[in-house]
């Protein structure tokens, strides 16, 4: 009998009856199989009812009920299956099957039987199909490409909706190898460890088919095991939903797993997976996670909102992802590592809570036509060993670097863009790095950046509107750049620092913000058949004792062509400058290589000044705003706007290549901070602790220009209060105050919590937390909510890592970098207590107290003088009320709350403004007693 016809005409050599009552009827169905004759088909119809029974199907039969779906109820006996199946050819159709037990199989499927479960619902119980013997003792056998999953899918799915495709019908009808199990419409419930488990060479076909409520995981392929599914909806697992150990093959069509407990699908040892045109929701861990040397395929699917990454490969996977959605990842997008291989084609990452790519350790990663959008993160990161190629790609709004390489990974991109971003391309990898046909652009600070020992060919790259400069070849580093486009900066266009090594042909460099090409202190390198436009900078900067060469380049457009250092020695051939009002540049040789050879600034022949004259054009000036190598020590000799009294041709300090030439702002002084800090609203303890602390340390910088020794001092604090009590103000504050004591070299601050600080797997965190401690370098390290870091009752946990590296990095940098922990009053002792070297180094805690009423309406009136609003006396009073009838609870605000206030009568006056025709100046300044929430 070979089960190809719709259920709805089941036919049977003989039909038995089965009922609690009638005549003719059965009244157990073990008993209609025991009266069964041993050949030909049967078929036995179950009338309405619940039978306690555990059934052995060991021929050929049909079981339905009679009545139709969910009218028979089969419920197993304590300690064994109600379906055990021992032939094939089996189909039981309609029907409830109950366990006793959700741990316990409920339907198994022995070897070389096989089975339909049709409009079923298992439940309290999981459904088994085992393997033959020899394929369970069986080694993993040769690798599955996954396009033979592909094949396999569509050999099972059948034209017609109620037939089977002809080869799963014969193998279901007579099985070869191990148990076949087909699944349609059937849901499987309340299972515990898992709700299906295959094993051996088992096979399985599930066609809408649901499970749910699964204390464990959903489906389960192990050994030589092959499942194919259509339409599979899983929600409810605490689980995997779907795992593949072993040598198993799984192709699922249109599935969907809904918020497993741990990951979407979970693929090891040599198993192989295809997901088509599916969607993995909310994952309790990553989406997907490929382990060992298994190989992975996803197309057309979906998978959003995981807890941990979207896709994660280690090991020697192989993790391939096409035309897929990968949306608000907790973690990455991607993550490959170990000797992971990982691919992405047609394929948009966004919202990612780390990097949307990350590849580690040696794993390979390729990109194509793919979209990395606004992460955490890198849009794209290298460490290690790793190598990452993307052609024809887009990084957009990473909040970090668009592309970021560390450590000996390598990277190659081709025609690929990054928009956005603090930094475009950081390349801080000794490998070798290849950048074809690229655009870089619309970043906050540097477009691309070269790190000390970098080596990277750039090859028509493109470079516009970057806050600081356009590219950046930092010490150590080697740049061949060959052709491209560098516009619009506002630093300088390109900036070779001292010890960097560049070869630089074809280039164009349009409308900078500063120099068009600034060669640095003790700098190198070649430049050949450069245009460059300058603004109000020279185009060129030469810097003490660099010795670059310079041939058929070109300047247009702007006051000044070059100025160069005394001691620097910069070759010219064949050079011209075109609309330059004051150029300085050498007339040289028409034949670089001829008798008189090319000319320097100075020598015979040359022509203009060799240095600026102090007309009141500015010289060798560089970008600004750049956040450079880990190396912040100030280089010198990167030019300032002359007549500054400093000697011509030189150059100021700046602490990053990427600032090179930017002037120091006006210095702060104590007595200016002091008064700012004094003007603060509310916090009298906190002022008198910081302005105590700072004349400490005035002192203590005394003493250190008298000569004499300091006494011991931590400048690290623990912040401790309530949110919106002003501790990030002050922390911005100290940090100016120590820069102005000349304690610190930068006073900025760098705000970070948790996430900034913690990784998502082993290896993670400590990488994480020193390169926020590096951003920080020179300033305020300011870590909000720091007892998160240690979290109460888990005794386990990345953060404790980041704690550690703290303290170390504390202790290496204890001149460098302050850190200031902040957190709630009840929680930071805590956080101190964790580790013997925080409570070392943290030995003062500022307390934030909460504000009084009269401060939040101080605050209020602040915020109303600013956006030039003046309360009412009637306001000021319904207010200070309305203030002190807030509850002082875990909800209240404080600075927060007056500012949302603010905001709150702004609106309420908006409304009653525009019933006015004609309002008045002094009424639409007016915040009056109606504007107050609560009010009238």
């Amino acid at each position: 009998m070979a089960l190809t016809v719709p259920t709805t005409q089941i036919a049977a050599d003989l039909t038995l009856t089965v009922a609690p009552r009638g005549r003719s009827a059965h009244r157990t169905i073990a008993r209609a199989l025991a009266a069964a004759p041993t050949t030909g088909s049967v078929a036995v119809s179950v009338a309405a009812g619940e039978y306690h029974e555990s059934l052995r199907l060991d021929r050929r039969v049909s079981i339905y009920a009679a009545d139709g779906p969910g009218t028979v109820t089969l419920t197993a006996p304590e300690g064994r299956p109600a379906i055990t199946v021992a032939a094939p050819g089996c189909l039981v159709t309609d029907l409830i099957v109950h366990g006793t037990d959700p741990g316990d199989p409920v339907v198994v499927v022995t070897d070389a039987a096989g089975l339909m479960l049709e409009d079923c619902l298992v439940r309290h119980g999981r459904v088994t199909v085992a393997g033959s013997p020899a394929a369970r003792a069986a080694d993993p056998g040769p690798e599955i490409d996954p396009p033979d999953l592909r094949a396999l899918l569509e050999a099972d799915t059948a034209a017609g909706e109620d037939s089977l495709a002809p080869a799963l019908a014969a193998a279901l009808d007579d099985p070869v190898d191990g148990g076949v199990l087909v699944l349609r419409r059937t849901r499987l419930r309340n299972a515990r460890h898992a709700a299906l488990h295959l094993d051996g060479d088992a096979r399985a076909r599930l066609e809408e088919v649901v499970v749910e409520s699964v204390d464990g995981l959903g489906v389960v392929l192990a050994g030589a095991a092959r499942l194919t599914a259509d339409g599979l909806l899983t929600r409810h697992v605490s689980g995997t939903a779907l795992r593949t150990r072993g040598r198993s093959l799984l192709a699922a069509r249109e599935a969907r797993l809904l918020a497993p407990g741990r990951n979407g699908l979970l693929s090891q040892d040599g198993s192989a997976a295809l997901l088509l045109d599916g969607r993995i929701h909310a994952a309790g861990r990553s989406g997907v996670q490929a382990e060992h040397d298994c190989e992975v395929e996803i197309a057309g699917t979906r998978v959003d909102g995981s807890v941990g990454s979207a896709l994660a490969a280690t090991d020697r996977a192989r993790l391939t992802a096409r035309d897929c959605r990968l949306r608000e990842p907790g973690a990455n997008g991607l993550v490959a590592l170990g000797d992971a291989d990982a691919r992405l084609e047609g394929t948009t990452v966004s919202g990612s809570g780390y990097s949307a790519v990350h590849a580690a350790d040696r794993a390979r990663v390729t990109l194509r036509a793919c979209r990395l959008e606004t992460s955490a993160e890198h849009g794209l990161a290298a460490s290690d060993e790793a190598g990452v190629e993307a052609e024809e790609c887009a990084v957009t709004e990473a909040a970090m670097s668009g592309v970021q390489v560390e450590s000996d990974a390598h990277v190659t991109l081709a025609a690929t863009s990054v928009d956005g971003g603090e930094h475009g391309v950081r390349l801080l990898s000794s490998a070798p790095a290849v950048l074809t046909d690229c655009a870089v652009r619309g970043q906050r600070r540097s477009g691309v950046e070269l790190g000390s020992g970098a080596d990277a060919t750039l090859t028509a790259l493109r470079v516009g509107d970057t806050g600081s400069a356009g590219l950046v070849a930092t010490a150590g580093s080697r740049l061949v750049l060959d052709g491209g486009d560098i516009t619009g900066t506002h630093g300088t266009g390109l900036v070779v620092w001292k010890g960097a090594e560049a070869r630089v042909r074809g280039l164009r460099v349009r409308k900078p913000g500063k120099n068009a090409i600034l060669v640095a202190d003790g700098a190198a390198g070649s430049y050949d058949h450069c245009d460059l436009h300058g603004g109000g900078f020279p185009a060129l900067h030469v810097g003490a004792d660099a010795k670059p060469r310079f041939t058929g380049c070109r300047v247009f457009d702007c006051s000044r062509d070059l100025t160069v250092a005394d001691t620097a020695a910069p070759v010219f051939a064949d050079c011209r400058s075109i609309r330059v009002t004051t150029p300085a540049m050498p007339t040289d040789s028409p034949d670089p290589d001829g008798p008189d050879g090319p000319t320097r600034p100075g020598a015979p022949g040359a022509a203009g000044p060799t240095a600026p004259t102090g007309d009141g054009h500015r010289d060798g000036n560089g970008p600004t705003g750049g956040t450079g190598p880990s190396d912040t020590r100030r280089p010198s000799g990167t030019g300032r706007p002359s007549g500054t009294g400093r000697p011509s041709g030189a150059a100021p300090a700046a602490e990053d290549p990427a600032d090179a030439g930017e002037s120091e702002p006006p210095a702060e002084t104590l007595a200016d901070l002091l008064a700012e800090l004094d003007e603060l609203v509310g916090l009298e303890g906190v002022k008198r602790d910081v302005g105590g602390m700072a004349k400490l340390m005035q002192t203590v910088r005394m003493r250190q220009d008298a000569g004499l020794p300091a006494p011991p001092l931590s400048r690290h604090l623990v912040f401790a209060g309530n949110p919106g009590t002003g501790k990030t103000t002050v922390a911005r504050l100290y940090g100016r105050l120590l820069k102005a004591l000349g304690l610190l070299e930068r006073g900025h601050l760098v705000e970070v919590d948790r996430s900034a600080l913690v990784g998502e797997y082993v290896g993670h965190t400590g990488p994480k937390t020193a390169e926020a401690f590096r951003r920080a370098h020179g300033g305020v390290l300011f870590i909000d909510e720091a007892y998160a870091l240690v979290p109460s009752g888990v005794a386990s946990d990345f953060g404790q890592e980041a704690v550690a590296t703290l303290v170390k990095l504390m202790e290496d940098h204890r001149d460098e970098v302050v850190v200031i922990a902040a957190g709630y009053p009840e929680d930071m002792g805590r956080f101190v207590a964790s580790n013997p070297g925080l409570s070392s180094r943290f030995t003062r805690t500022l307390h934030f107290a909460d504000y009084s009423t009269p401060e939040v309406v101080s605050i209020v009136e602040h915020h109303a003088q600013q956006h030039q609003y003046a309360l009412s006396p009637a306001a000021r009073q319904a207010l200070s009320a309305h203030v002190a009838a807030i509850p002082r609870d875990a909800a209240f605000g404080n600075g927060r709350t007056a500012r949302q206030l603010f905001q709150a009568m702004t609106e309420r006056q908006a409304v009653r403004m525009s019933e006015l025709v004609t309002p008045q100046a002094d009424q639409l300044m007016t915040l009056d007693v109606q504007d107050v929430p609560g009010g009238p």
